[in-house]
């Protein structure tokens, strides 16, 4: 690629980051009335697990400085078994509906979106976690439950793959995979709702963080993905939704100085 080439994406991708200055004219299709979409996918699969919310039950560290301040990107999993009282934990703090406002309108949740449009839908690679089996599922928000999609004999190997060869993330317990459904933000904000999609996908991402590192999980976000691999495995269509942000989450070991290595030591010590 010449460095034409390179200009000419690197100055594509500055713009998009910014947001812009279309026709004052323009309307979105909120403005032009047209119908709203719907605020979450319609279930898929019959066999649905309830999921428990009994979180007094978990060690929650309530310490809010020392959980900013132990907040860092795990890449090191023991692979000990995982509680389904954790992973309920970890999805309501990051998809959680808390209320819904006016008739259908609108779903405020646990993390922050622009016009409340809430355009992800969370799913769920699981391994080694209790009272689940392996597989591949899709969170349900409305009724704060999971859904089961499909066996994957593969995992210890899916999700590297998927990751773009990231094999640390094989020994993962969860692999929370998130999809955009594009006309849910882009009926309210049109031709500027990517941006602003981009945006709200940090909501979430932080709330992970740091609701793992409240009970003593680690895990670490991911931005590089197969979208094709990804998509395949959820039954997506790759247009309309699609994959586009990964999260690896673990049990980790509760002593700090641990015997692996961390993927990126060789990298700071070149």
């Amino acid at each position: 690629m010449d460095k034409h080439r390179i200009d000419q994406l690197i100055k594509t991708g500055r713009d998009f980051m910014k947001m812009p200055l279309e026709d004052p004219e323009y309307q979105s299709d909120q403005e032009l009335k047209c119908p709203q979409p719907s605020l979450v996918k319609t279930p898929i699969s019959l066999d649905i697990i309830d999921l428990p919310t009994h979180y007094h039950d978990l060690a929650i560290e309530n310490d809010f400085l020392k959980i900013i301040n132990h907040r860092k990107s795990d890449r090191i999993y023991s692979e000990e078994k995982m509680s389904l009282l954790a992973v309920s934990y970890l999805l309501w703090c990051t998809q959680g509906i808390k209320e819904i406002r006016g008739n259908n309108y609108a779903t405020i949740r646990t993390v922050p979106c622009g016009g409340a449009r809430h355009e992800f839908e969370c799913y769920l690679s699981v391994q080694n976690v209790n009272e689940l089996k392996d597989g591949l599922y899709h969170y349900l928000p409305m009724t704060h439950q999971l859904e089961f999609l499909s066996d994957k004999e593969d995992l210890k190997i899916y999700n590297g793959r998927a990751l773009g060869g990231q094999d640390w993330a094989n020994k993962a317990n969860l692999t929370f995979y998130y999809s955009v459904v594009g006309y849910r933000c882009e009926w309210r904000y049109g031709i500027y709702a990517h941006r602003v999609a981009l945006i709200d996908a940090g909501h979430i991402s932080e709330n992970l963080y740091l609701a793992a590192t409240s009970i003593h999980l680690g895990g670490c976000a991911v931005g590089y993905i197969d979208q094709s691999i990804c998509d395949e495995a959820f039954g997506l269509d790759g247009h309309d939704e699609f994959i586009f942000y990964a999260f690896p989450v673990g049990t980790i070991r509760k002593d700090p100085k641990q015997s692996d290595k961390d993927p990126y030591d060789l990298i700071m010590k070149r």
